[in-house]
Order: C-alpha cells, then sequence, then structure tokens
C-alpha cells in the first residue's frame, strides 16, 4: 500500500461527517440569527464565513487527530487483536508504523492547536482557548483512559453536539448561547452517538475480553446476554427517535425557522430502515450499519441546518 493512501485510510474520512454535521447547525442558526431570519448576501458576509470555515477545519482536524490517537494507542494496547471484527487500523496492519503514527499525532495536534489559535484570534475570547485545549486532552484522554471506563457516550454528546454547535454560533456571532441552540446541540450530540453504539454492540465481545466496559458491556453484563443484547438495539432505536423529536424542538423554539417543513422526518425514515438491518446482522456484517449510520448522521445536521432556513 502507498504511503498517502495508508494515512488517508488511517484518517478514517468517512468519520469526518460527525465532525462537519454539527459546525453546519452552528453555522445555520447563526448566519439566520445575524440576518433576522433572511436568507441573503451581504456585505461584510465574508467575515462571518471566515470563523466558521476555520471551525470547520478545527473540527475536521481534531477528529482526523482522534483518528491517529485511536489507531497508536489501541495498538500498544493490544486491543486491535486479530479478531477485531471494525475496520482494519493502520498500526496494527503494518500499514504505518508506530514511530511514524506518533509523529503524525504530533503534526494533527499542532495542526489543531493553530487553527485554534486563529478561531481565538478572531474575536479574542479566553473561553474559546479553554474549548479549544480542552478538545486536545480528551482526544487523548478518551482512547487511552475513559472510553475503557464507559465516558464514551458522555464525550460523544460533549464534544459532537453540544460543544461545536455552541461555539461554532458563539465564534461567528459572539452572542451567547440560547435555549434552542442547546437542544440542537444535545440532538445532534444523541444522533452522533449511535455510531458509538453500533462500534460498541458489534465489538461487545472483544470489549469485554480487553476490559472495556462500554454501556453495552455493562448492559450485557447486568442482564444477561440475549436482553442485555435487545436493549442495546432498542437504544438505538430511541436514540435516534429522541434526537429527532428535540430536533424539532429546536426549530420550534428558534425565531427564525419553521416545522412546517418537516425535513428531519426523511432522517428518521432512514434511521428505522438501519435500526431494521442492525436487527438482522452481527459480526463484521455491522460494519455495513455503522457506514449507514455515518450517513445518516450527516444527514441529520444537514437537515436541520437548512431546516433553519425555512
Amino acid at each position: 500500500m502507498s504511503p498517502i493512501k495508508a494515512w488517508i485510510l488511517a484518517s478514517r474520512p468517512k468519520t469526518l461527517t460527525g465532525a462537519a454535521a454539527p459546525v453546519l447547525i452552528g453555522g445555520a442558526m447563526a448566519w439566520q440569527s445575524l440576518h433576522g431570519g433572511k436568507f441573503a448576501w451581504n456585505e461584510g458576509d465574508c467575515n462571518i464565513l471566515i470563523p466558521f470555515f476555520l471551525c470547520l477545519l478545527f473540527a475536521f482536524l481534531m477528529q482526523i487527530d482522534a483518528n491517529f490517537i485511536n489507531d497508536y494507542f489501541d495498538f500498544k494496547k493490544g486491543t486491535d487483536r486479530e479478531d477485531r471484527l471494525g475496520p482494519e487500523r493502520a498500526c496494527a496492519q503494518g500499514w504505518i508504523t508506530p514511530k511514524a503514527m506518533k509523529i503524525g499525532i504530533g503534526i494533527t495536534t499542532a495542526l489543531s492547536l493553530l487553527v485554534g489559535v486563529g478561531i481565538f484570534m478572531w474575536n479574542y475570547q479566553w473561553e474559546l482557548f479553554v474549548v479549544g485545549i480542552l478538545c486536545v486532552i480528551f482526544s487523548f484522554l478518551y482512547t487511552t483512559k475513559l472510553s475503557y471506563l464507559g465516558w464514551g457516550d458522555l464525550l460523544v454528546l460533549v464534544f459532537f453536539g453540544i460543544v461545536p454547535v455552541g461555539f461554532t454560533f458563539y465564534v461567528m456571532t459572539n452572542g451567547f448561547w440560547t435555549l434552542p441552540l442547546a437542544i440542537a446541540g444535545i440532538a445532534m450530540g444523541l444522533a452522533t452517538d449511535n455510531l458509538l453504539m453500533v462500534n460498541n454492540y458489534r465489538d461487545r465481545n472483544q470489549d469485554a475480553v480487553s476490559g472495556k466496559k462500554t454501556i453495552v458491556v455493562r448492559l450485557i453484563s447486568n442482564k444477561g446476554k440475549k436482553e442485555g443484547e435487545e436493549i442495546c438495539l432498542d437504544l438505538y432505536m430511541w436514540i435516534g427517535v429522541f434526537s429527532t423529536i428535540l430536533a424539532f424542538v429546536a426549530l420550534f423554539l428558534f425565531p427564525y425557522s419553521s416545522i412546517r417543513f418537516p425535513l428531519m422526518l426523511i432522517y428518521l425514515i432512514l434511521h428505522f430502515r438501519a435500526f431494521k438491518k442492525i436487527k438482522s446482522l452481527d459480526g463484521k456484517a455491522l460494519n455495513e450499519v455503522l457506514g449507514v449510520t455515518a450517513r445518516n448522521i450527516f444527514l441529520f445536521g444537514l437537515l436541520l441546518a437548512v431546516s433553519c432556513f425555512l
């Protein structure tokens, strides 16, 4: 395999949709708030888009950085064993040496911080500096410690929902968070958590052996294998349903949008189709559901963003 292809695969490009979706929501709500609900182009709007694209670039870089960190530390911990069911990993397959991956982590971390400095310099709000540092810290803590303690779902809710939606809005408007913004962030974070649910459900047996106490492993341990697995599948379905309900609530409360155009129902239809599929598959076959769920997550963010303009 060529080095370029190896690094592209290690960056896991399909996961970038989850990084983009919340930024789209925060950007759409910020744009409408600044334009009084009118989808129009005014003089000086380029200055609004610059911080938006900086936030999008920061989200992409942090996602790639987190993927490199996960690849390296899971390899060092021995989690990526031969019985791995998920997509192949660069270090485990020998595509990239651990030393080279450490360099890659250093580069992506530095680039993320550089973009974060650019966002900070845009409006000199100290809160942005703190949030940027926390994003970097938790990208390391997630793989090395917190995911093994079952904190992954909470971190996804915060760093793939509340933080990117809220702070994209904050950077673009210099305004404080509002209730519809917070609800939209929670909705996006919950929808994104379904990607982790599929991943953990697929790896439930391997995670139990590795001592990784995910919610799925805990449920199966407490409720028994059959009942625990059924609860996990039901959780996948209800997380998607509840996130859609919250999206409608956010749109109802957002003064510049309308729920007369129920675009979010498109996501819900596709989500139910994914739920039907996950019930009939297991093992490596669940990677198909993983890809479908990633697509649905991006669609969730895109539909919610577009709905802000209707």
